[in-house]
């Protein structure tokens, strides 16, 4: 029995060493680095079309990786393309107005002189002509608003990114402006954390940063503070407990200096800042 107490006195102690060992490291740690905690930012875009139709090709799939400038989606461009070939003919309408106007304008400018024919005559061609310039220009605008219209009848990737949802299907008929898929920018990558008031005066932008993910032995990826709100908000409930969840804090934006893969939107991250830097800064 004796021996029992002994060693559960030995176990005890022991605990009660690493315990206090974790202790003094997290805070000796904790004097050297502000702790934050936050969520890799969640960045996409809903592309959709400038204008409605019927859409013919979606050739990309939910997480398939798209390079900027890439074509993701498609609208039978058939109407436009017969849009473009009648505002051609109307320009080509408003030309040869045009130009039989002008004819009987110098015409007229030249017998107008000699009195062989009315200031009235001469006053409506010159009316007329001016007219047939505005037609022309308003035919010349039209085509051009057919020819960016048909354009708009593609989407392209605004930047390299994953295929997050294909909200709409080929055959989809849809209206202007309406998200056929969501893309996820893989490109700055941002990390939102969120800083107490009282630690406000120690961090600055351009701070370096060290953002570890919760992943045992994953890579640590540098970075720097790229943003400090100027306006205070609540704790989200996502980010610390619910003691704190009152406390007002400051929004960060912390940008990843050499992000990967494996940095995903979403996912929570720890930030730690070094707070010698700043002494160095200081001096």
């Amino acid at each position: 029995m004796r021996k029992v107490l002994i060693l559960l006195f030995l176990i005890v102690a022991i605990a009660g060493i690493g315990a206090a060992f974790r202790y003094y490291q997290n805070r000796s740690e904790n004097e050297h680095f502000l702790v934050l905690y936050g969520n890799i930012d969640v960045r996409q875009v809903d592309l959709g079309f400038r204008v409605g139709g019927l859409v013919i090709d979606l050739p990309f799939q939910e997480g398939d990786f798209v390079k900027e400038g890439q074509r993701v989606a498609k609208l039978d461009p058939q109407p436009y393309l017969d849009q473009v070939r009648q505002a051609e003919a109307q320009v080509e309408v408003a030309r040869t107005t045009l130009k039989n106007t002008e004819l009987v304008f110098k015409r007229r400018q030249e017998l107008v002189g000699d009195g062989s024919i009315s200031q009235e005559d001469y006053t409506n061609s010159l009316s007329t002509r001016d007219v047939d310039i505005a037609n022309l220009k308003a035919a010349e605008a039209a085509l051009g608003v057919s020819k960016t219209n048909l354009q708009f009848t593609e989407v392209f990737a605004p930047a390299d990114g994953v295929i997050l949802t294909r909200i709409r299907e080929p055959g989809s008929v849809v209206i202007v402006s309406e998200a056929v898929t969501t893309l996820s920018l893989v490109s700055p990558v941002w990390v939102r954390a969120f800083v107490s008031e009282r630690d406000l005066g120690r961090i600055y932008p351009g701070m370096p940063a060290e953002v570890y993910t919760d992943t045992k032995g994953g890579k640590v990826y540098k970075g720097q503070i790229g943003f400090i709100s100027p306006v205070a908000e609540f704790t989200p409930k996502t980010v610390e407990t619910t003691k704190l969840r009152t406390d007002l804090v400051y929004r960060l934006r912390i940008i990843a200096d050499n992000p990967d893969k494996f940095l995903r939107q979403g996912m929570p991250v720890t930030v730690k800042l070094p707070l010698a830097q700043e002494n160095k800064r200081v001096l």
